[in-house]
């Protein structure tokens, strides 16, 4: 079978990863896109990662994240909670997998199949949006004492607020020298000016910022259909994650290895209509987790007409993904490693 894989992410490139290590012939077809500098990556993802480049190492020695600071709420009172976690730029992580992946030239003969990570899709899928937020990242200065290990955490008005200390990779390296402590701060609502000058928690943590800020949007999106004639999305081609309870690179390896998993199935001769039928319900099952967990923290977050509208939309997802679920019908196979079996 020959895969083409579009896209360079994290995503894409576990995708190749996995299927040339069941003798796929892959080719990768690479875009150019800016990479984030700073990701955090949970205990889960982190032990997922691993077990598939089967290198208990390969997130070591990254900082690490151990206690996370939240305000959430009005008049909520500062807590402090443990945490498990890594702080890695995204062009690292990528770097990791890129290692273990032969990237070769292609043909020019028509892929049995295509995995599709970096849009637009084929058969023009329509994408359903939930929520219209915008996130601004903008690199800061943190106070000296700042704590190397913490994050924080806070709701304010019209948003919140979220600051995550220096990440590693280009791009997030502490200048040499440089004794004072530097982070990312992500503002998501109102603009950073605003939502700091109304902060209690994270504003204190911070000294100076950048004047370079990126956006992007912020609120979880998901195209669909997400599988049609010879072709499969994954990562963010398919699902798009609010970055208030994101850990996008477990989402993005769990719909690699899935996406994987069913080409090889297919490989096999199993039935093609239920495997892509699988492979749908399967991601928006784990969409409407997410929106699950969201929907506790937009409930909780606020009382003003932004909390409202947030927590409306939420809703609404949700109920877009029981729809989905209801006319997929039972899960007709499931995971065992990392190729699927036949219930």
């Amino acid at each position: 079978m020959r895969v083409d894989i579009r896209g360079d992410g994290v995503a894409a490139l576990t995708c190749s990863y996995l299927l040339q290590t069941s003798r796929c012939n892959t080719a990768i077809q690479r875009n150019t896109r800016p990479l984030l500098p700073a990701l955090m990556v949970s205990a889960s993802s982190q032990a997922l990662f691993c077990d598939i480049l089967n290198a208990a190492d390969a997130l070591s020695n990254l900082p690490r994240i151990e206690t996370r600071v939240v305000k959430w709420g009005p008049s909520a009172s500062t807590i402090a909670l443990p945490h498990s976690a890594v702080v890695v730029s995204e062009e690292l992580l990528q770097s990791r997998i890129a290692k273990l992946v032969r990237f070769d030239g292609g043909s020019d003969d028509s892929p049995d199949w295509a995995i599709i990570s970096s849009r637009p899709l084929p058969d023009l899928p329509m994408e359903h949006s939930f929520g219209q937020r915008t996130a601004t990242v903008v690199s800061v200065k943190l106070q000296s004492g700042s704590a190397p290990s913490t994050c924080w955490i806070e709701s304010v008005d019209e948003g919140w607020l979220f600051l995550l200390p220096e990440g590693s990779g280009e791009g997030a390296k502490r200048k040499r020298g440089s004794a004072q402590p530097q982070g990312w701060l992500m503002s998501v609502g109102g603009s950073v000016d605003s939502q700091l000058s109304v902060s209690e928690v994270v504003a204190a943590q911070i000294t100076q910022l950048s004047e370079s800020t990126r956006e992007f949007s912020a609120h979880p999106r998901v195209a669909w259909p997400l599988a049609g004639s010879r072709w499969l999305a994954c990562g963010t081609a398919a699902l798009t994650f609010d970055p208030l309870c994101g850990d996008g690179t477990g989402h993005a390896i769990r719909e690699a290895i899935l996406a994987a998993a069913v080409l090889r199935a297919i490989q096999r001769g199993a039935n093609v209509d239920e495997l892509l039928n699988h492979y749908q319900a399967r991601l928006v099952a784990g969409f409407k987790r997410h929106l699950s967990v969201c929907s506790q923290f937009y409930e909780a977050g606020g009382t003003g007409p932004w909390w409202h509208a947030a927590a409306e939309a939420i809703r609404e997802g949700l109920a877009w993904c029981d729809h989905q679920l209801n006319n997929a019908g039972e899960f007709r196979y499931r995971l065992r490693g990392f190729d699927l079996e036949r219930l």
